[in-house]
């Protein structure tokens, strides 16, 4: 795990300020203390005067382009200075620099010493990533199972790779800019080229308003994109290519329709079993999140068979929880799984102080507003488990989407059910008209039935912090001109066009799970966890997003995901006499952070605060809006808006 950054001259005519470059990857330490590296060609040998540390490397080459790469590590496999990166081929006609784990790189490299080539590393998978490109080429990421951002230059070709894995779990952003092809780890790197121009992106500010984060491959800053989850980018000869998507999540849908409900349950227990047993490796400490869920004791569960001694486990809830109207701690559940485990556990209880005090740093390492408060929390629970030494640990995320495990998501499908009986299309325009000309206009019921009268699907995404009308309300006259009549309903078009021509199974479940596999997931709840995390240099690690993993529960027919009532239905029966029932059926809370209830305290005094201040500059938000929202204590829709705010103040001149 750790930061990677470069960058690659597309007219083939100017050097990059090597220090400035220096200067970008610092930017970074936090995802990689334990070492850098850097790689510099330049059309003629251009020696500069870095001055090499300890645990790092260093390269000039001479080359046909100015190519640029650099890399902060956190060292996890292979401690050795050899497995340092950027990593140049045996060959030297090929470098690479990535974020991310190989988990089958054992598998890949007694492969390929079968073909004939040669390890300089004792296990490093960068060595592995590297000689699987030399042996397959473009192909070569079809081999690779895990999680990864990579950046790999063909010299002699001229060709640079960038690289996002399949479900976006590790994020790669890039832009263009003074002749020059930009891509890092974090968006930061980049910006500390002052030359680079930071503008909001106006319809990014939409669509965020919408999905709490800006949907790929667009970010909130106009002219810096980020590369898509199961996607490529080519740099060939200085011309970027459009991006190119090599693995959707039907591509490997098998049928499991003959197969019996134990047949599948057995099968699923074996998939994850061996899931988590390959994210298990590393040359470090390694733990587990546990929140009492289902999720994290099936994480720590399998954890603890596979390594037959004693798992350390971390929980974090809020202090005084008793007065909290809209959190509760789950610290009983995970201290009983805990005990059930034999565990060291450790937990920590969380302060609105803490909240306040951070987030400065939050703003600092979103790069850009992850709206979701459940940064907060995250970012807690990875600086205990560091402070116990440990620096890779298993998280839950993915199985809810996975296995229909929100319980919104049945509104949902029985709303769906309703929309599909053919007799209540004129009752549905009636009603929606009569709505239309009272104060429901604004509520998430009236957008559905808006939905629904005009033919989309009725879910976009797991996350909806306003809809259309509210946004249209929230956003001042000035901006509505700007952006004209653009919705957020572009985005899921496109989403819902792939899901039509790929899924074998174009149930409404499936389309859930589909949309949120494709937004919700990889922009907003995997960027929680890998910027919380790498801000301690920790690195998370995800079993249930697993590629082939992901594959097989999409495989899994819709009705077992929920049956009898039971939400993860065939998730909870295959782990029954392996967890507590008491875990398996307790009813679902979900991660959380209690903003509703610190809003009404101060920190709804620091946000209305923050949000006037920056309308007051920008006058993108309608006033009366605000102060209704503030009034009425709307919390959390407040704190997507102060996230955008404190953002804006840092980033935006």
């Amino acid at each position: 795990m750790c930061g990677i950054l470069g960058v690659i001259n597309l007219k083939n005519n100017q050097e990059f300020d090597k220090n400035l470059f220096i200067e970008m990857n610092q930017t970074m330490n936090h995802r990689g203390p334990d070492g850098e590296g850097f790689f510099f060609q330049d059309i003629q040998k251009n020696k500069t005067n870095y001055l090499k540390k300890e645990n790092s490397i260093y390269f000039e080459k001479e080359g046909k382009r100015v190519c640029y790469l650099a890399h902060k590590r956190l060292s996890i496999v292979d401690l050795d200075i050899k497995a340092a990166q950027p990593m140049i081929s045996i060959c030297e006609n090929f470098v690479l620099t990535f974020n991310g784990e190989i988990y089958n790189h054992h598998e890949l490299r007694n492969e390929l010493v079968d073909k004939g080539h040669s390890f300089n590393t004792n296990h490093s998978d960068t060595e592995v990533v590297l000689n699987s490109f030399i042996e397959w080429g473009e192909k070569f990421v079809h081999k690779l199972r895990g999680m990864f951002a990579i950046a790999l230059y063909n010299r002699k070709e001229d060709i640079l790779y960038l690289i996002r894995d399949r479900i976006g779990i590790k994020p790669l952003y890039y832009t263009k800019s003074n002749d020059n092809f930009y891509f890092a780890s974090e968006i930061k790197a980049i910006i500390k080229d002052k030359s680079i121009k930071k503008e909001l992106n106006k319809k990014g500010l939409y669509d965020f308003l919408s999905f709490l984060t800006v949907p790929a491959p667009y970010t909130l800053f106009k002219d810096i994109f980020k590369i898509p989850a199961g996607h490529m980018l080519k740099i060939e000869k200085g011309v970027p290519t459009d991006l190119i998507e090599y693995w959707d999540v039907f591509d490997e849908v098998i049928n499991l329709d003959k197969k019996t409900e134990d047949e599948i349950k057995k099968e699923l227990i074996n998939e994850l079993q061996e899931s988590v047993s390959l994210r298990m490796g590393a040359d470090v400490p390694v733990g587990v999140f546990l929140s009492g869920g289902v999720d994290s004791s099936i994480n720590a569960s399998l954890f603890s068979k596979l390594r037959k001694s004693p798992v350390s486990s971390f929980s974090v809830g809020y202090e005084n929880d008793d007065k909290l109207s809209s959190y509760k701690n789950e610290f009983v559940y995970a201290r009983l799984i805990a005990k059930s485990l034999n565990s060291d556990y450790h937990e920590n209880s969380l302060t609105q102080q803490m909240l306040l005090d951070f987030i400065p740093d939050l703003i600092h390492f979103q790069d850009e507003p992850i709206a979701d408060p459940v940064c907060f929390p995250v970012y807690e629970v990875s600086k205990l488990a560091k402070s116990h030494n440990v620096t890779v640990c298993q998280v839950g995320e993915g199985s809810d989407e996975l296995f229909w495990g929100y319980k919104r998501w049945k509104v949902y499908y029985y709303l769906d059910q309703v929309n599909s009986i053919p007799f209540l299309g004129i009752l549905k325009k009636i009603v929606f008209f009569l709505l239309s000309k009272t104060k429901y206009r604004s509520s998430m019921s009236f957008e559905l039935l808006r939905r629904a009268v005009d033919n989309e699907p009725i879910f976009w995404s797991g996350a909806e912090a306003f809809t259309e009308q509210q946004k249209r309300k929230l956003l001042s006259k000035q901006f509505l001109d700007e952006i004209g009549d653009y919705s957020s309903y572009s985005i899921i078009k496109e989403y819902r066009k792939k899901f039509e021509a790929k899924s074998k199974d174009p149930s409404f479940v499936n389309w859930m799970a589909y949309a949120d596999l494709k937004l919700r997931l990889p922009e907003l709840l995997l960027m929680r966890v890998d910027k919380m995390s790498m801000a301690v240099s920790l690195e998370a690690r995800v079993p249930f997003l697993d590629h082939k993993f992901v594959s097989f529960a999409m495989s899994i027919p819709s009705k077992l995901k929920t049956k009898k009532g039971i939400s993860k239905y065939i998730l909870k029966k295959a782990f029954e006499g392996i967890l507590p029932n008491e875990i398996i059926y307790r009813k679902k809370q979900g991660f959380g952070a209690p903003v509703h209830d610190w809003f009404l305290d101060k920190l709804g005094e620091n946000a209305k605060k923050s949000i006037k201040e920056t309308n007051n500059k920008t006058n993108y938000f309608d006033n009366e809006y605000l102060n209704n929202l503030f009034e009425t204590n709307q919390g959390v829709q407040a704190w997507y808006l102060y996230n955008y705010s404190e953002w804006l103040k840092k980033n935006i001149n």
